[in-house]
């Protein structure tokens, strides 16, 4: 059980996500769901929660400015008085071939997917060092280990997750806190459902499994690495793709 620990989750109210909102907080953590703009979605995610008796908060702002994740970190500590667990999950795509591909397009993938990382990261740490506890679970992509085509900004910022997350994780060897990767393949979100239906076709035959994946198969590894009983593990790499990638 999670019980009375606080877990910080961006991106928290839609997609992979909720389902890591919802897992974590049904295991008993105390569950703070940041978002960027739908209030309505993550309100109605709050709502679902706490009929089961659940507790979760709501945080808007955007990961890839650090103001905005420092304000985040200490209202988190201001209102739940501790902060345990981070899951780095916001991200975006802008996708387009890099010949058509815009400075700013790349820009704005790489300040979320990669800054708010590091943003959100750095906000948190001193706390989890001084408690002498801490996780931090980054979501990459399979697409960082693969490529795609009209992706290399989202694939960019997707790997560079791996070096970040093994880094980190050496440094805080000592300190309680641990540091892991997952990276998710194809998985049954609103990101994957808006692809055309002959590529969506095209994408599911190259999966040996041949079907997408669940958020909840993802959420559900996020879950075991923030676990007391993983504390052994650290600076790991998850996939969750299907044997996309192996």
């Amino acid at each position: 059980m999670l019980q009375d620990r606080v877990a910080l989750v961006t991106g928290g109210t839609r997609g992979i996500g909720a389902a890591i909102t919802r897992a974590l907080a049904r295991d008993g953590a105390v569950v703070a769901a940041g978002y960027t703009r739908d209030r309505v979605r993550a309100q109605a995610l709050q709502r679902e929660l706490a009929a089961i008796g659940a507790r979760v908060s709501l945080h808007q702002g955007d990961v890839g400015v650090p103001e905005d994740c420092q304000r985040a970190v200490q209202e988190v500590l201001a209102t739940h008085g501790r902060l345990d667990i981070l899951i780095n999950n916001a991200g975006i795509t802008m996708d387009k071939t890099v010949r058509r591909m815009s400075i700013d397009d790349w820009h704005q993938v790489l300040r979320v997917n990669l800054n708010g990382v590091f943003y959100m990261t750095k906000a948190v740490l001193e706390t989890m060092i001084a408690q002498g506890w801490g996780r931090v679970v980054n979501v990459s992509s399979v697409i960082g280990q693969t490529g795609n085509i009209g992706q290399a900004n989202y694939a960019a910022s997707k790997s560079a997750l791996f070096g970040f997350t093994q880094s980190l994780a050496l440094e805080m060897a000592q300190r309680g806190v641990t540091v892991n990767c997952v990276a998710p393949g194809f998985i049954e979100t609103e990101m994957v459902a808006a692809l055309p239906e002959a590529a969506l076709r095209a994408v599911v035959d190259r999966i040996p499994q041949r079907r997408l994946g669940s958020p909840d198969e993802v959420a559900r590894v996020v879950r075991f690495l923030v676990d007391d009983d993983s504390s052994y593990i650290t600076g790991a790499i998850y996939t969750v793709n299907g044997g996309l990638f192996m």
